[in-house]
This record gives structure tokens, C-alpha cells and sequence, in this order.
């Protein structure tokens, strides 16, 4: 498996797919499975059984994992994705924007 080069808390565009062009915050990553869980994203129905927690019950959305291969970290102030560079910051290697340059941790 390649470096990761999307984390929890980084925001993402997503680049192919149903959600095509959305954007949202990356809530987990699962680097051996390939997937990562997007706020607000990608959302499927879930059937919720009646307990003492949920005395309802019923049917609610859930966002569930979306493939690395279709996320892209997203630049806020070019209002696109952007790829990844690693730059060395005295002793830490630090992830940056490609297109502005901006480090992102």
C-alpha cells in the first residue's frame, strides 16, 4: 500500500461517482481496505431496530466507506482538488497542497 495521502479531518472532493464534485470532512480512514468514511457523503439507508435508546425505531442514512481512488484533498482557496506534496519542514516531512502550496498538517 502507497502512502496515505488522505487523513481523518482533511477535507475532500470527490472526483468520480454518484457524489461527484461534493465536498465534505473525512470522519475515518481504513488504509488496508482502501476506504475512507466522509461526512455527509455517500449515504445509505439503515434499517434501526426499536431498543430503549431508539424507542422509534425506523430507517435512517448512514454514510458508508468510499474508495481512496475517488477522494481528492480539496483547496479551499483555488475551490478544487489538489495532489500532494511531501516538503521537508526542519526535521518533520509535512504534506502540502500542490496547488497553493498551503500545508495541510
Amino acid at each position: 500500500m502507497s502512502i496515505a495521502r488522505i487523513k481523518k479531518n482533511d477535507t475532500v472532493i470527490v472526483i468520480s461517482g454518484s457524489d461527484k464534485g461534493k465536498t465534505g470532512k473525512v470522519l475515518s480512514v481504513s488504509p488496508k481496505k482502501g476506504t475512507a468514511i466522509v461526512e455527509g457523503l455517500h449515504l445509505v439507508k439503515k434499517t434501526i431496530r426499536r431498543t430503549e435508546q431508539t424507542p422509534q425505531g425506523g430507517i435512517v442514512d448512514r454514510e458508508s466507506p468510499i474508495q481512496l481512488s475517488n477522494l481528492m484533498p480539496y483547496d479551499a482557496d483555488k475551490k478544487r482538488g489538489s495532489r500532494i506534496s511531501r516538503t521537508q519542514n526542519g526535521e518533520r516531512t509535512v504534506r502540502t497542497l500542490k496547488t497553493s502550496g498551503k500545508a495541510l498538517d
